[in-house]
């Protein structure tokens, strides 16, 4: 049967609008319209874009999304900056990514842009430092803070001989995991170390020069100072190279939070006694697969099966924390087996 034009076209305009509607649905990082294949995107915030670290956490970001077929962006200020940060993730709320994560560098004031992504109906996760009174699903933890705090104190300790005093160079001051891992170290020493004492705690942000500086300044003040912890990747090989600068190596030991390559000169000439890390590539690549299981609606289990390297994350219900596992002691010896 065919029918009067105006009923034709009627129906043609109608299709059109549900064509155009369909295309319409997403806009992509580029700037252009339609995901119709539906797949899934994760936006990950670092603290900043462009440090050994992060750089690795999105190789790692970059894997998963391969092997789970969703969309990875991965887009941070080149500061540690909260307010940079919260423009960003507000261009992301915009964008309408499916699961947005952040590693804030202010949780307080991240918290409120991250209930306005929730009310924007996207998933809201934090990885490698946390918002804890925010809304997020979920926290992606690298270690716990006292596997953490502990280790980077008993790495000192077996170089300063269990006595002595040592000084901190963190970075952002608000940062909450470096602050809990500093609290622990505080804990800690008083209660396991009683001969040692954490004399000064100084934020150099995430600029390693000033961190030198710091340090420097550190040895200066306190001259009986016989340790220096850098308590992030920019200021754990910063704290060493002040160090091996003034030329007391073997007088002043240091140990930090450092990426492997980057502490590589400063483990082998003996300015780093080591570094405590984790496999942050694989860190990323839980990221994106705990951002993959909110977006498809997946519940986390006691103990997941990511990959054939993460066999056996835990999760933490009470807490809505993944755990990527122990902390490991980076040394001379094995330093040059990562590659970032």
């Amino acid at each position: 049967m065919r029918y009067p034009r105006a009923v034709r076209t009627g129906f043609a305009v109608a299709m059109a609008l549900v064509l155009a509607a369909t295309a319409c649905t997403r806009q992509q990082e580029n700037g252009s319209s339609s995901n119709e294949d539906d797949t899934i995107t994760v936006a990950f915030v670092p603290k900043l874009q462009g440090i050994p670290y992060f750089e690795a956490m999105n190789t790692g970001g970059q894997q998963a999304a391969e092997d789970l077929g969703v969309e990875w962006i991965y887009r941070g200020a080149t500061t540690a900056d909260p307010g940079a940060q919260t423009e960003i993730v507000r261009s992301l709320i915009q964008q309408r990514v499916d699961v947005l994560v952040v590693a804030p560098n202010d949780p307080d004031s991240m918290a409120p842009v991250l209930a306005d992504a929730q009310e924007a109906g996207i998933h809201v996760m934090t990885s490698d430092t946390d918002a804890p009174n925010s809304v997020r699903e979920v926290f992606v933890n690298q270690a716990t803070a006292e596997g953490i705090g502990q280790a980077l104190t008993d790495a000192l300790m077996e170089a300063m001989g269990g006595s002595g005093e040592y000084a901190i160079v963190s970075c952002g001051q608000t940062a909450a995991n470096l602050n809990a891992w500093i609290e622990v170290q505080r804990e800690y020493t008083a209660s396991q170390y009683p001969e040692a004492e954490i004399v000064d705690v100084v934020y150099a942000g995430e600029d390693e020069a000033r961190a030198v500086s710091m340090a420097r300044d550190l040895m200066n003040a306190h001259p009986n100072l016989r340790g220096l912890v850098g308590e992030c990747t920019s200021s754990a090989p910063a704290v060493a190279r002040a160090v091996s600068e003034a030329g007391r190596i073997g007088e002043v030991f240091t140990v930090g939070l450092g990426t492997p390559q980057s502490m590589v000169p400063y483990l082998e000439e003996g300015s780093s006694s080591a570094a405590i890390l984790w496999d942050v590539e694989q860190l990323g690549y839980l990221t994106v697969w705990a951002a993959y299981q909110l977006a498809t609606g997946q519940e986390f289990q006691e103990v997941n099966r990511v990959n054939d390297q993460l066999t056996e994350v835990q999760y933490f219900a009470d807490q809505d924390m993944l755990l990527l596992g122990e902390p490991l002691r980076i040394t001379a010896e094995n330093a040059r087996n990562y590659n970032y």
